[in-house]
C-alpha cells in the first residue's frame, strides 16, 4: 500500500452495482470535531443500493466511498473532541450520505457526535449486522410512533430485518405484539413474544382484527404492502400508522376514521433523523442487544472486494433473512 493511502470500495459516478470497485485512495484526515476510525466491518442496506444507484439524491464527492454502517477502533480524534481515545471500540450508522464519505474503507472519519462506544459484552460483528435495521425499528416504532411499555403495536413484515427488530423491541418493553409474516417464519415469531399470522391466511383480516381486540398504539409497517383503510380503523385511539415503505395509491380510506379518534399517519425514514435521535437509538440498541431481545440473522462474511455482489444480491432480492457484513 502507498503510504498515506487506504483500500476503499468506490464509485466513480452513481449506476448499478458493478460500478462499485477496490481502489487506493488518499487516507483521510479528521476535521478537530472527529474520529479517525480503522473500519472492523460494514454492512450493506437497501439505503445503500438507493445512495450507490442515485435512487436517493445525496451530496457526494467522487470517488465516493459506499457503505453506511462501521464498527472498529479508533485510531486519531480531532483536538476538539473528549470522551475517545485511540483503541476504544465503537460503532456508527450514518455515513455514506449528506456529504459524508462511507464506511467500506479501511479507514473513515466519523463526526465525534455520530460515533458511540461498543457496549460491553457485545459481539461488535452482531452489532454492526443488527445496527440499522435495530436502529430503524427503534426510531419508528418509539420515537415516531410513541409505543409506551404495554402498550399494543402491530409490525407488518415481521419475518424481515427491520421488522423482526421491531417486534424484539416492542416485545422486550412489554409490548402486546401482533405481526403478519411467511408461513415459515410463523414459529419463530411466536417464540419471538408476537402473535404471528401467516400473510397469506385466507381469513388474514379476520385474524389481525381478532388479535388486536382494543386496536393498536402503533402500526408499524415494513412490507410495503399497507391497506389504510383496513389499518386505521383497528387502531387505538390516538393510535398511529407509522410509514417506511411503499404504500398503496388506490385506498379507500374514510377520513373520519383518523379525525374523530385523534389517529394519525407520520412517514419516516432513517435518513432524516437527528444525531440526537440516532444516539437515542444507539442506547436503545445497545440495550436491546445486550438483553437478547434483537434477532440474530445469518451473516455472510464477505471481502471488500465483494461488495458489489453484496449489492447485486440485495437487489435481486437474494438476501432476505441474512445480513451482509464486510470486513476490509
Amino acid at each position: 500500500m502507498t503510504p498515506g493511502t487506504m483500500r476503499a470500495a468506490v464509485i466513480n459516478e452513481c449506476g448499478p452495482a458493478e460500478s462499485i470497485h477496490v481502489a487506493q485512495i488518499p487516507m483521510p484526515e479528521p476535521s478537530p470535531s472527529e474520529v479517525l476510525v480503522r473500519v472492523g466491518a460494514t454492512t450493506v442496506n437497501h439505503v445503500d443500493t438507493f445512495v450507490r444507484s442515485g435512487a436517493y439524491r445525496t451530496a457526494m464527492t467522487f470517488p465516493f466511498v459506499v457503505g453506511r454502517d462501521l464498527v472498529g477502533t479508533v485510531e486519531r480524534v480531532g483536538d476538539s473532541v473528549d470522551g475517545f481515545r485511540r483503541g476504544d471500540a465503537v460503532w456508527c450508522t450514518s455515513l455514506g450520505h449528506h456529504g459524508r464519505q462511507g464506511a467500506a474503507a479501511e479507514f473513515a472519519v466519523v463526526p465525534a457526535d455520530r460515533l458511540y462506544p461498543v457496549p460491553d459484552g457485545v459481539d461488535p460483528i452482531a452489532l454492526v449486522a443488527i445496527a440499522h435495521p435495530a436502529s430503524t425499528a427503534w426510531l419508528g416504532i418509539v420515537e415516531h410512533g410513541g409505543l409506551a411499555a404495554h402498550g399494543t403495536a402491530f409490525v407488518g413484515g415481521g419475518g424481515g430485518n427491520v421488522g423482526g427488530c421491531a417486534v424484539g423491541i416492542a416485545a422486550g418493553a412489554g409490548a402486546h405484539v401482533v405481526t403478519t409474516v411467511g408461513e415459515g417464519d410463523v414459529s419463530r415469531l411466536d417464540e419471538a413474544g408476537s402473535v404471528a399470522i401467516d400473510y397469506r391466511a385466507s381469513d388474514l383480516d379476520e385474524r389481525v382484527t381478532a388479535a388486536l381486540p382494543n386496536g393498536a398504539d402503533v402500526w408499524f409497517d415494513t412490507s410495503g404492502m399497507l391497506r389504510l383503510a383496513q389499518a386505521v380503523p383497528l387502531l387505538a385511539e390516538r393510535g398511529r400508522i407509522v410509514l417506511i415503505a411503499g404504500i398503496s395509491r388506490h385506498d379507500d380510506l374514510a377520513f373520519g376514521d383518523l379525525y374523530t379518534q385523534d389517529r394519525s399517519i407520520v412517514g419516516f425514514a432513517i435518513s432524516n433523523a437527528t444525531v440526537d435521535e440516532l444516539r437515542r437509538a444507539s442506547d436503545a440498541v445497545g440495550t436491546a442487544l445486550a438483553a437478547g431481545d434483537l434477532p440474530s440473522p445469518p451473516i455472510d462474511r464477505l471481502s471488500l472486494e465483494q461488495t458489489a455482489d453484496a449489492h447485486a444480491a440485495l437487489e435481486a432480492g437474494d438476501a432476505r433473512g441474512r445480513r451482509f457484513v464486510i470486513a476490509p
